[in-house]
């Protein structure tokens, strides 16, 4: 067992650093500033805070704590909306207002919070059955979910007599994958709102169970995988008075993923679709009176088409999206870019007269802020490296800044330009310093951070441990202490620990990211032998006879083909909630890289690893959550009968009860030690058992 004061101790206690920080900000209209955060490093529970930028005081707006609130049985649709949002903390994890009204949903509970003249008075508010997604509607009504039923003020606005049908929720391929967690657009008079129809019946059931309690039942999902049916999602315009419903109409089944959708105005609703093979986007106007839709603009790409985070966005007739042309991800005003080669957007922060704020980079280790005119014109708002964030309110930006010269997160507070206050954070410095070197490896110049060990003998050959996610949508080598302290710490056990972010990954233009497509196996593996090989040449002390890998998720998938396809290469390999078939995982995701797997089964055959099975033969640790509910288990299970009929020892090691995300603090803790356990055995260094006989192989340098 870690000491108290141990990093991997802290590291869980923490949930990774992220526990104390200032989350979830928004600016009112009338310039406040409102954001969750807990009251101090390792306390789970966030309150609900208001800034005011012209005196820097800080109001508790919800206090959970006193509210008795007890967040050990929560809903289902709130745990699941946890989960696809990797949401660690408790408390006020999200909420939706005005400028004297907040409402949220507190393990179910209907949560208000009212302005009055003596400060916030908050109220519960009685609702037939568990609340999730509550939402202010103009003219002082509240709408929330609950269960499959829409309801404004406790009247229930869409329901169905049908087990597989619910109203106003994102499918889970939409919350997983396209970034929509929600499934409901009040309009901005009240009167009327967009809600998604979810039918789930078309997608093949899936059973998860749990063998440590052999007297409970599985539970069954409906988990759309690669080549299976996706739910069938409607969209209608329902009257918030009477309940009357218009449905939407559009090609559904050439387009049968519903991306977003909103208000341009009280009257003007819209919706953006996607097709199957995601190569075409549609933004479509709806008639609210009909129901019809007219094209308004169409994105193709012979490849995919990405979402991009606040596309579509409108100023009054004007259309401003992130489009992939030629080289760069580019900001488009009515379809002409305004940027060019040399920056690639990743989000689009906000849309008005004054210009559209988008976070971008120049390179891809960092992001910055810039503001583009409508017709022309750039600034760049942030400088000196990092990785930054914004919320944009009129003329209030919250900006949040990460480095390498710093732990955490800064938030600061300007108005017009000039810096008003700053959001403390309570989240704890770790206890290990991060100190990556990085570099540019190979011919690629595969952004790559090299860490070595805080007091270690610069005379003496190390180890290398691979440490990477590597696939698409994610970066772990970027311009931020805080992300690469656990790289640290298996750094300051005696390793050299190499990141890199091969092709597929972000923020390197549409060619990097589709270097994938048809196969997620071989780019990515040969990336990281590349940036393996370079970080020798740059630093002669890594030792190349002793290498081993370790990741989790897309990670984990990679560090098994690395032991089974490059056992020249990698001596020792931890694959982490590994997706070892590509037919198991979802759709969206999946169908994107590979294609059908009606169409494209060879994509799938050479991007699995269950196929390789045979070919093992160096140290596999294989660690998966037994209730996860993304990568189901049965891909660490499959992959194991696979190794064994293959006569290939291997080590699995099933977590029970433990989803994706692995928050509970004991599993996370000790998964860290069991890890440097297994590599201390596999690669034959001294220390091995250490981790379980008590003994201090944990703590970080200070």
């Amino acid at each position: 067992m870690a000491p108290a004061d141990s990093f991997p101790r802290q590291h869980a206690r923490t949930r990774r650093f992220t526990l104390g920080a200032p989350r979830t900000i928004t600016v009112t209209d009338g310039g406040l500033v409102r954001f969750c955060r807990s009251r101090g490093g390792d306390d789970p529970v966030n309150l609900l805070w208001e800034l005011d930028p012209t005196t820097g005081v800080e109001t508790v707006v919800i206090d959970p704590t006193a509210l008795t609130v007890d967040e050990s049985d929560l809903p289902p649709a709130e745990r699941a909306r946890r989960e696809r949002a990797r949401e660690a903390a408790g408390g006020v994890v999200s909420y939706a207002g005005d400028e004297d009204r907040v409402v949220t949903a507190l393990a179910g509970r209907l949560v208000v919070a009212e302005r009055g003249d003596d400060g916030w008075a908050v109220r519960e508010v009685e609702t037939d059955g568990a609340v999730f997604d509550p939402r202010p509607v103009e003219g002082g009504r509240i709408a929330h979910v609950s269960g499959p039923t829409l309801a404004v003020d406790g009247r229930v606005l869409c329901a169905e007599d049908d087990d597989h049908v619910s109203w106003g929720s994102a499918e889970f391929v939409a919350a997983e994958e396209m970034g929509r967690g929600g499934g409901y657009w009040p309009s901005p008079s009240g009167e009327r709102l967009l809600v998604t129809r979810v039918d789930v019946s078309p997608i093949p059931v899936w059973w998860i169970s749990s063998p440590a309690t052999p007297a409970a039942g599985p539970t069954s999902i409906r988990y759309p995988h690669a080549g299976a049916a996706n739910a069938d999602v409607r969209l209608f315009v329902v009257d918030a008075a009477d309940g009357a419903r218009t449905e939407v109409e559009w090609a559904r089944e050439e387009f049968e993923y519903l991306a977003d959708a909103g208000w341009r105005d009280a009257e003007h609703p819209w919706v953006l679709v996607q097709s199957r093979d995601q190569r075409v986007v549609l933004l479509l106007d709806i008639d609210p009176s009909t129901g019809e839709t007219t094209e308004r603009h169409r994105i193709t790409d012979e490849v995919w088409v990405e979402l991009i985070p606040g596309s579509p966005s409108f100023v009054e007739e004007r259309l401003v999206t992130v489009e992939d042309r030629g080289a760069a991800r580019r900001v488009c005003v009515d379809g002409v870019p305004l940027t060019g080669d040399d920056l690639q957007v990743r989000s689009i922060l906000a849309a008005a007269d004054d210009g559209v704020w988008v976070t971008a980079s120049t390179e891809p280790t960092e992001i910055e802020l810039w503001r583009f005119g409508l017709d022309g014109g750039a600034e760049r708002i942030t400088a000196g490296g990092g990785v930054h964030t914004a919320v944009v309110g009129g003329d209030v930006v919250v900006t949040g800044r990460a480095s390498l010269d710093q732990h955490g997160t800064e938030v600061f507070v300007t108005v017009a330009g000039g810096r008003v206050a700053t959001i403390e954070s309570h989240a704890e410095t770790p206890l290990v310093d991060a100190a990556p070197r990085l570099i540019r490896a190979g011919e690629r110049e595969i952004r790559t951070a090299v860490l070595l060990p805080a007091d270690a003998d610069p005379e003496a050959k190390l180890p290398v441990l691979l440490d990477p996610y590597g696939g698409p949508h994610a970066q772990r080598v970027i311009a931020s202490r805080n992300a690469h302290a656990a790289s640290q710490w298996f750094a300051d056990q005696g390793f050299a620990v190499v990141v890199a972010d091969g092709r597929g990954t972000p923020a390197r233009g549409p060619a990097w990211e589709r270097a994938v497509q048809g196969d997620l196996a071989a780019p990515v593996l040969d990336d990281q032998v590349d940036a393996l090989h370079a970080a020798a040449e740059a630093e002669p002390r890594l030792d190349l006879s002793r290498v081993a890998i370790r990741g989790w998720s897309f990670g984990g998938y990679l560090a098994a083909l690395a032991v089974m396809r490059r056992p020249d290469v990698f001596h020792a390999g931890i694959a982490g909630a590994p997706v070892t078939d590509w037919e198991l995982y979802d759709t969206h995701y999946t169908e994107r890289y590979l294609g059908h797997p009606a169409t494209d089964p060879e994509a799938y055959a050479r991007s699995s690893v269950v196929a390789d099975a045979a070919r093992l033969d160096r140290p596999l640790l294989i660690v998966h959550g037994l209730a996860d509910d993304n990568v189901v288990a049965a891909h660490t299970l499959q992959l194991s009968q696979a190794l064994l009929e293959a006569g290939r020892p291997h080590e699995v090691l099933p977590l029970s009860g433990v989803t994706h995300m692995t928050p509970q603090e004991v599993v996370a803790e000790n998964l860290l030690l069991l890890q440097l356990d297994f590599l201390r055995r596999a690669l034959g260094l001294p220390g091995s058992g250490l981790a379980q006989s008590g003994e201090d192989v944990s703590k970080g340098s200070a």
